[in-house]
């Protein structure tokens, strides 16, 4: 009984090795295993790991690929292109894994049950906008599996405040409740307010350092979130050179809604647009404030481009 109960932690734990599969070191390989089979007893003391598997061989694994954000930088959008390849396995909604302890301490087992059933040629994928700014994140996933790809998708950082505070405008407003305007938040005794959540979530050099003391930057993919909405395919085609996905996405999976004003999927003849929550205008911003966040941001941005070898145009 203990031979089978060990053989199962085994087979959910040992990644598949396929071509479409990122190629990883089989050191590395080693060491993640090991520290998994770990973190494995350590949540399952009385070993009652269970193997998830469906009559049709598929089975629930832990994800090769984690989308860790940014918020409001596009990871809906990304998912859902992302799962027009068919060798992609994605979850449903945002885990909060690593980042919620409530669930950290459910353990692997539970994390495991939270992903969809995939096939051993699939590549499994969650994501959680909030790992990228959560410090206890980057050693965790770490811990899980130091081989991980990553993937983090960033868009111009003042566009990304407005996105923030838009969001949570809407949530107050569908529920009837009354909000701030945007500039209460910006503005404290007449100087920007640099300790508002939303300008701190969009210092990207800050959270990547935190990322970078685990992960090397060539396990980082960063998708450019605002040409992700004005051309979504090339963005796609580098997200699949990244994972060593054989190439299935093309251009023809994307069009233009000039009702809705972005790109839509197409997937077998269907097609199919993102939540109505997604494409909101944000609310108008007095042109002065504008280019003091612009101004803000502009020399964390250069010590971002400089962390991770890379420009954005951004303000």
């Amino acid at each position: 009984m203990a031979a089978f109960l060990l053989g199962a932690v085994l087979l959910i734990v040992q990644p598949q090795i396929v071509p479409s599969r990122p190629a990883i070191n089989s050191k590395a390989e080693t060491s993640s295993q090991s520290v998994q089979r770990e973190l494995l007893k350590q949540t399952s003391p009385k070993n009652d790991f269970k193997e998830n598997i469906h009559s049709n061989g598929s089975c629930q694994q832990l994800p090769q690929t984690i989308i860790i954000g940014v918020r409001k930088g596009g990871t809906r959008a990304l998912l859902e292109m992302l799962s027009l390849h068919p060798d992609i396995a994605a979850a449903e909604s945002e885990v909060h894994f690593f980042d919620w302890e409530d669930h950290y301490r459910n353990g692997l087992q539970w994390y495991i049950n939270q992903m969809p059933f995939s096939y051993p040629h699939q590549i499994t994928v969650e994501k959680t906008p909030a790992y990228f700014t959560s410090p206890k994140v980057p050693e965790r996933v770490y811990s899980m599996n130091p081989s991980m790809r990553l993937l983090l998708i960033l868009r111009d950082p003042s566009e990304r405040v407005l996105s923030d505070y838009t969001q949570v405008l809407y949530n107050h407003m569908q529920k009837h409740k009354p909000y701030p305007s945007i500039e209460q938040f910006l503005i404290k005794d007449g100087e920007l307010n640099v300790d508002y959540k939303a300008i701190n979530r969009s210092l990207y050099y800050i959270h990547m350092q935190n990322w970078l003391k685990y992960f090397p930057l060539d396990h980082i993919h960063i998708v450019d979130g605002d040409k992700l909405i004005k051309d979504p395919f090339p963005e796609i085609e580098k997200v699949e050179r990244f994972l060593k996905l054989l190439p299935q996405i093309n251009a023809s999976n994307f069009y233009f809604n000039k009702t809705k004003g972005f790109y839509c999927l197409r997937d077998s003849g269907r097609e199919r647009c993102l939540h109505e929550s997604k494409g909101r205008a944000h609310p108008q911003v007095d042109t002065r404030l504008l280019e003091k966040l612009h101004e803000y941001f502009r020399e964390p941005n250069k010590k971002f481009f400089e962390l991770v070898g890379r420009t954005f145009d951004w303000h």
